[in-house]
């Protein structure tokens, strides 16, 4: 059955800007497909043309009680269910200034997406679903590569808009500018159907554990804190599978051959060869497209990095004081990625490598570009340098990730806190957030299996250096182990008591487990039904405070 729709086409051709709201313009033509499983757009120019907006709007129905997913821009983008009268997430007026006019705002898609703080419209990136009580509809692009499709779910007026981020990028020739497929059914059947119009391989891995250095001690890590920790951890009779050394053993973010000889006198590889000796593969943090500001890479190489037109480098965001991207597009920036992946895997022999920040390639489209094949070519790039060695995927735009990374972080990084504080107001939608994390954990579980490895961060059972009780710590340990499937921890087990280290072992083991259903039941309390282990339970809690309880259905 054809579905209606109406075209909103603003563009540049000939020095002179038009709209066109119709198939057939005086400069291009389109072939559209549309009808009730899929919706496809090609443009056919006729001179060369430059869009400022191409949007394809469709009349839908949110009938009932239906919730809405819209997908979050990156990794760390807070992503929920929402109901028709909500009001999506936004920048409060608070840290607009703070966003807005400073690198933050690069973090996200502040600089190419309008917000509105509209109730009952709500905005996402590739991919969302609408929601009427167990029966899905994902609505998903199959091709980001010719840049990024932004859904529109507008409730009051029974639209959806689909959106093509062209920026940046003049049409010559045929060009695929929406692809997008309508799944339905159960939420098993409606993600299964999206991802075979994708035709991507299931990730090769399962269900991994392990131990990252980032959440108890940050950069501040040494060669006797990871011997410290890795003793302990060898100790375990239960099998962890991966030991990972994060940010803090390099001299700065970029100059990743050099290494701070007083943290670690011997390199990197002795590291790496102890980690072996225990039983577990190697994990190493790095971010392969950044430099952050005093480093020696932006010193020696200040024409590898992205600029804007007027010269000026781009800002990617605050961390390490600043940092700028590294231009991937660059043969040169290609060739200096490749030897430091080379080093890095096979002279000191890490069988993982961590991939953060990733985002900062796609801030400005270049290049005759769009921002998503700026993406996509940067993970194709990074997979090829990895080769068959294993990709975390961490702070990047999901869909470009799909099939080229075995696991990807879904939410943003944990706190050592859990509740809300006059920070989380005025700062971007993608910061450290334990409350953010946690429904992001869930209501992304459709990807995990199929995408990648979910990896909903760490779970937090130590009780020092933090700042929530023991309760909370073993709440996040049930969503972590319910919602995803690789499953961290950051501490010293060697100091855990016995309740703890019950805990740990109970968050490691392969239990059978499914959910049947994860929902808000109001703004504040989240829902979740599930089995394990042959038996029924409900758990409920609160998502601002981390109060909860479970009962056995």
């Amino acid at each position: 059955m054809e579905r209606k729709y109406e075209i909103d086409a603003v563009y540049r051709c000939d020095g002179r800007e038009y709209r066109c709201s119709e198939d057939h313009c005086e400069h291009f033509s389109l072939e559209i497909e549309a009808d009730e499983k899929h919706v496809k757009a090609v443009i056919l120019p006729k001179k060369e043309v430059e869009f400022r907006q191409f949007r394809i709007i469709l009349p839908y129905r949110y009938e009932g009680d239906c919730r809405i997913m819209p997908n979050g821009y990156q990794s760390w983008t807070d992503t929920r269910e929402y109901r028709k009268k909500d009001r999506m997430s936004h920048i409060y007026p608070v840290g607009k200034r703070n966003v807005y006019g400073s690198s933050l705002k690069n973090v996200g898609d502040y600089t190419f997406v309008d917000y509105t703080r509209q109730h009952g419209i709500f905005h996402g990136f590739s991919f969302g679903y609408v929601r009427r009580g167990k029966s899905y509809e994902v609505i998903g692009s199959i091709n980001e590569r010719t840049g990024y499709t932004i859904l529109y779910f507008n409730c009051p007026q029974e639209t959806l808009t689909l959106r093509k981020d062209l920026e940046g990028v003049t049409i010559r020739e045929r060009y695929e500018a929406m692809n997008v497929v309508f799944c339905r059914g159960s939420e098993q059947e409606a993600f299964d159907a999206y991802f075979a119009a994708m035709d991507i391989p299931k990730p090769r891995m399962r269900r991994q554990t392990g131990y990252t250095t980032w959440y108890n001690y940050y950069p501040n890590i040494s060669e006797k804190i990871v011997s410290d920790d890795l003793e302990a951890l060898s100790g375990l009779e239960e099998k962890v599978d991966i030991f990972q050394i994060d940010d803090g053993y390099q001299t700065a973010v970029g100059d990743w051959l050099s290494i701070e000889k007083k943290k670690f006198p011997g390199g990197m590889k002795p590291v790496a060869d102890a980690i072996h000796e225990k039983g577990f593969k190697a994990g190493i943090w790095l971010a392969p497209t950044g430099a952050q500001f005093d480093s020696a890479f932006v010193r020696e190489h200040p024409d590898w990095l992205i600029r804007y037109p007027d010269g000026t480098p781009v800002e990617c965001g605050k961390n390490w004081g600043g940092f700028y991207s590294l231009d991937t597009d660059n043969p040169a920036v290609q060739e200096h990625i490749r030897h430091f992946f080379d080093v890095i895997l096979n002279e000191w022999g890490f069988d993982m490598v961590k991939l953060d920040f990733l985002y900062s390639v796609s801030i400005i489209p270049r290049n005759n570009k769009s921002r998503g094949q700026l993406m996509c070519e940067c993970m194709d790039l990074l997979r090829d340098c990895v080769g068959d060695k294993l990709i975390l995927g961490c702070g990047v735009p999901l869909a470009p990730a799909f099939g080229k990374v075995d696991f990807c972080r879904t939410g943003a990084d944990m706190g050592l806190s859990w509740g809300r504080s006059l920070y989380l107001y005025s700062t971007h939608r993608e910061d450290v957030s334990t409350e953010r994390n946690i429904y992001n954990t869930i209501f992304r579980r459709g990807l995990d299996g199929r995408a990648f490895v979910n990896d909903p961060d760490v779970i937090l059972l130590r009780d020092y250096n933090i700042h929530m009780d023991a309760s909370r710590r073993e709440l996040i340990a049930k969503i972590n182990t319910l919602f995803g499937n690789l499953i961290f921890i950051s501490d010293n087990i060697g100091r855990y008591n016995p309740d703890q280290l019950a805990l740990f072992r109970d968050a490691i083991k392969a239990h059978e487990q499914s959910v049947e259903s994860a929902e808000f039941t109001d703004k504040k309390h989240i829902r979740v039904r599930y089995r394990r282990d042959g038996r029924q339970y409900v758990l409920t809690f609160n998502v601002r405070t981390g109060k909860w309880n479970e009962q056995e259905a």
